[in-house]
């Protein structure tokens, strides 16, 4: 008994949409695992919410054809997840793990020592990241990590590129002022003068580029 051609269709249609799925699975799963950490800070939790993320697309794969920009589509996607878990999670302490900090780091060509220094200091920084109001908080660790302009993080948020810049601003604002009182609480050694180093290096135009780790 033959299937009707309807049928067929159909799965062909259906095994061209997974093969697709599994390309993106390949091409992004590491973005979204970074997005993901920049705000559970737990490695289980991370790849939970990429999991989770990669389900949600296997369920509206029949509308990948419609997506203009499958990268912002996916964060997109795992940043609500990820927002939806810290909501769910409420009081549970978060894990301050360098060493998985330090594998996610975008920065390269760094030694393995200037690496876990730097992320130390990665770290005390997203302390005082969190410390920021949502809003805030928010375009900035999508600016820092990802490393998105204006337009794509007005688009995973669902607001203007104007009130990105205004946030932005005030977020880099209010995380210079914190990180210059922690300096000043504080001795400075060697190791953290290599994470500054490391963390100004890249530093990108106002809006965009690699998170300024520095405490200038």
């Amino acid at each position: 008994m033959e299937l009707p051609s309807s049928v067929v269709d159909e799965k062909a249609r259906n095994n061209a949409a997974d093969e697709t799925v599994a390309a993106l699975v390949i091409t992004y799963a590491a973005t979204l695992y970074r997005v993901a950490f920049s705000v559970l800070r737990n490695a289980a939790d991370a790849e939970d919410a990429v999991q989770e993320a990669f389900v949600r697309v296997l369920r509206h794969r029949d509308r990948l054809d419609e997506v203009r920009d499958r990268r912002v589509w996916l964060i997109r996607i795992v940043w609500n997840v990820v927002l939806d878990r810290k909501r769910r999670m409420k009081t549970r302490p978060e894990t301050d793990d360098v060493a998985e900090l330090a594998r996610v780091l975008p920065w390269k060509g760094l030694s393995a020592e200037e690496l876990a220094s730097a992320a130390q200091h990665h770290a005390r920084v997203l302390g005082c990241v969190d410390r920021l109001p949502e809003k805030e908080r928010q375009v900035l660790v999508l600016s820092a990590f990802e490393e998105l302009p204006s337009v794509e993080i007005a688009e995973v948020l669902g607001i203007t590129e104007s009130s990105v810049r205004s946030r932005l601003f005030r977020a880099r604002n209010l995380l210079a002022g914190m990180l210059d009182h922690a300096r000043s609480l504080r001795p400075k050694s060697g190791g953290e003068d290599e994470a500054d180093k490391a963390g100004t290096a890249d530093r990108g135009p106002a809006g965009q580029g690699k998170m300024d780790v520095s405490d200038e």
